[in-house]
Order: C-alpha cells, then structure tokens, then sequence
C-alpha cells in the first residue's frame, strides 16, 4: 500500500433490521467495530478513523484510541452523512492520498483485500472490491475527488450515485479471498 492510506470505518447506522447499532454488536466475543477496526490497521491504513453516530459514546468507549472516532451530523438520514464527516475528518494537511472505506458489517473481509485493493493508491484512485464481478466494499477514494464525493453524497447511497458515473473506477477482483458478505440480521452471525 503506497502510504499513507487513511482508513475510514463507517459505523454510525442505528441497524434497525439488525435490531441495534451493528458497531456494538459481537462476533466470536468481539464487537464488530474492533473487528474492522483491526482489519484496517492490520491492512497498514493510518490514519484510521472511526463514524459513529447510533449509541456514538458507546462505540466510542470501545475503541483503544477515542479521538479516531467521528460524530457524523445527521447519521440517521443514512450513510452519505457518514462518509461527508469521515472524508471532512481526513482533510487536514497533511492529507493522506486517498481514503480506503470500510463497513462496520464486513466481519469476513479481512486485511487482504483491503491491502489489495489500495495497493495501486493514488490521488486520483477510484477503486472497489469486486466478488466474482460483483462490486462491492471496499472502496478506495483518490483524495482528489473528496470533495465532489462529499458534494454528492446523500442518504443512504453514501457514495454509490458518485461511483456509478466513474469510467476510470477500478473493479479490483477479491472473489479469490472472501464472499464479501455483510452481517445484515443478527441470524446472519454464527451461533445466532
């Protein structure tokens, strides 16, 4: 990964299909936030930064450092709040090239296709994880387009409208690693 990379974990949804905030909620014992949390650290990001939003001082206490987290203003009208505060967080010079995004529900996408999918980072890289042609998350923001991507985010589309007018956005292929499945309902975690 060409540094530096910011990591930037998305966790500020309240998970009302999921029946609370996915952040707190635990695989193997260990609450999803520190899970991602660790896989973009392990991926070499830094800085890292943490969106909360959904029980934000919960999350918060969670994390070894709590000045990486991020209070997005707005978080409950969907994920494009999240990724404007996050993307505003990382603005400050000296900004890192590019922003590598991550879900909080993302338990099985593991450092590897994180560190592959940043590995070519640039500027101006706009690039996604794919799963056997599927797109998918990760999503790996040139810091060149930040602010177009924050101009254009909304509800809970994040950044999805943005990338769909991308010819030069990057499918790099992670089927070979992981499923990128998400943790959508509790049933969806093992033991549950």
């Amino acid at each position: 990964m060409t540094p530096p990379v910011a990591g930037l974990l998305l966790a500020a949804g309240a998970g009302r299909r999921f029946g609370g905030p996915k952040a707190l909620a635990e695989l193997e014992g260990r609450p999803l936030v520190l899970r991602a949390l660790s896989t973009l650290s392990a991926a070499g990001c830094h800085p890292v930064r943490v969106v909360v939003g959904a029980a934000a001082e919960q999350v918060r206490a969670l994390l070894p450092d709590p000045t990486q987290a991020v209070f997005a203003e707005g978080w409950e009208t969907g994920m494009g709040a999240s990724l404007k505060a996050g993307l505003a967080s990382l603005s400050g010079d000296p900004a890192p090239v590019a922003a590598l995004v991550h879900l909080v529900d993302l338990p099985w996408v593991g450092a590897d296709i994180l560190t592959r999918v940043a590995a070519d980072a640039t500027a101006e890289t706009v690039a996604r994880a794919s799963y056997d042609g599927t797109p998918g998350h990760p999503v790996l923001l040139g810091r060149r387009w930040w602010s177009e991507i924050a101009g254009s985010a909304q509800g809970d589309r994040g950044a999805r409208d943005w990338l769909a007018t991308r010819p030069d956005l990057k499918l790099v292929e992670c089927g070979d690693l992981g499923s990128g499945r998400d943790v959508d309902r509790r049933a969806d975690l093992p033991g549950r």
